[in-house]
Order: C-alpha cells, then structure tokens, then sequence
C-alpha cells in the first residue's frame, strides 16, 4: 500500500471535470470509512500515516460569526472519507482502530465497497485539495445550489453564464427573484426528480 495525494490521482494537468482515472489493483475498490464528530481530516492523516490511500472530498462552505463571513474547506460528506483497500491483502480491521474513525460502512461482517464510477466521478470534479468543482454541468434555467457567500446552501435558478467563469442566478426572496452575480465554482447542479 501507498499513500498517494489526490494530485497524483489524476494525470499532470487536468483539470476539474477532466478525466483523471485512479489506478486500482485487481481486488482493490473504494469503502467508505465513517468517522467520528469533526475528526475528517484527522482520520485521513492516520489512514495516510498507515499507508491507506484515500480520498476525502471537500466543498467551500461559508461560515457566519460576528458579523464576518470566512470561507473555508468542509467536507462535502461529514462524517464520511474514502479509502482504498484490497480485502484480500489489507488488514482492512485496522482502518476500524485508527484515531478519528468510527468504522467503516459494513454490510454485515464486511465493509460495503462504493459502488463503481461514485468515486472516481467525485475524484474527477475535485481539484488538488479534493475541492469539488461541479461547474462542467451547469445549464441556464436549471436549478442550482449556492456553497459560498452569504446565500450559501440556497436554492437558485442558473439565469446567465459567460466564458469567463462569472454566473447570473435568480434568488427567491421575499416573493421576488433578484439576481445574484457568482463564480460558477461557487454553485452546483441540484438534481431534480
């Protein structure tokens, strides 16, 4: 085992949203690990320490105290990150007792592998700090969520996106739609039913 950082993921280069495949062994998939309250980033860097590769996506998320608004990297799953393992060759029961972990996602009495593409879809949207980048699949008039900012988890329509990255979105507030002006790294596709 190796440990690997989500730049080396992908081919030298690419960007989010461009293809950058993870290599893995034979009997190799991707489990999902649960960790404990707050502890994402402290369980990667132990899995890490062991030799485990993994994979913890982030989101930019704008956090509100005393009247200032600071952004800064959450992960996009709390409570969740990714690892690599062979059962097979791996003594994946180590991954349960390592600081910061809760378990991994069992069904019965073995982990549950992340069904194949979810991972390796969130790899490719991810940039070399695993922030998430969803911009590649915006369409005028759907509808879109905002991560950062001071409308950060709203639900928006997608009014105008230029080449340049800069995104017009329509707000409900207060019975009306007012326009927003954003970065399109800032908003995510919401899928509907």
């Amino acid at each position: 085992m190796e440990a690997i950082h989500l730049s080396e993921m992908r081919p030298a280069g690419a960007g989010p949203g461009e293809p950058g495949p993870v290599s893995l062994g034979d009997n190799e998939r991707w489990y999902a690990v649960y960790c404990l309250p707050f502890a994402e980033l402290r369980a990667e860097g132990n899995l890490r320490n062991q030799a485990f590769r993994t994979f913890l996506p982030k989101r930019h998320r704008t956090v509100r105290h005393a009247r200032r608004l600071t952004t800064t990297a959450a992960p996009f799953f709390p409570r969740y990150l990714f690892a690599i393992l062979d059962l097979t060759r791996h003594q994946w029961r180590k991954v349960n007792g390592t600081v910061g972990v809760s378990r991994l996602v069992m069904r019965g009495d073995w982990p549950q592998p992340v069904p194949p593409g979810v991972v390796e879809a969130l790899a490719a949207a991810a940039d070399a700090n695993g922030v998430l980048h969803f911009g590649h699949n915006l369409a005028v008039g759907g509808s879109v969520r905002l991560m950062a900012g001071p409308f950060a988890d709203q639900i928006a329509v997608l009014d105008r996106l230029d080449d340049s990255g800069r995104v017009r979105v329509l707000l409900d507030i207060l019975g009306r739609r007012v326009p927003i002006s954003t970065h399109a790294a800032e908003i995510m596709p919401v899928a509907t039913a």
